[in-house]
């Protein structure tokens, strides 16, 4: 099975869009990250998670933008790769969000609950 088989749209911001924009956006559309694009280039990503922790550490920043916040090392997997090597990039990166690429543009986005939920089309080992 291939990664553009079973990715999901991935929803975006620009750099310049607040933490509290982002966070708005990702309660709205139930998503668990965004995508920081510029002309569908993959800049960086924010999840969930680092957004609770920057607002624990300081309420403030829901202020700041979210290219001051973002994850600027992105991994990313092409549309046509595998869905085993996607687990094991997921696995040996320790990360749950993928987004997925056609040359540098983002496609979709691809999370370890896609991956478990097609556990049966996957090498025993992926998974570990």
């Amino acid at each position: 099975m291939r990664v553009k088989e079973i990715m999901k749209k991935a929803f975006t911001v620009k750099k310049e869009t607040s933490l509290k924009e982002a966070v708005q956006l990702m309660v709205s559309k139930g998503v668990g990250c965004l995508v920081v694009t510029d002309k569908d280039a993959v800049l960086g990503i924010i999840t969930e998670r680092d957004a609770m922790k920057q607002i624990s550490d300081d309420v403030d920043s829901l202020k700041r933008t979210v290219g001051d916040l973002m994850s600027k090392k992105v991994i990313t997997i092409e549309a046509g790769r595998d869905l085993n090597f996607a687990a094991e990039l997921m696995n040996a990166n320790k990360i749950k969000k993928l987004p997925v690429v056609e040359g540098s543009k983002l496609v979709g986005i691809i999370t370890s609950t896609d991956i478990v939920a097609n556990a049966s089309d996957l090498n025993e080992m992926s998974l570990f």
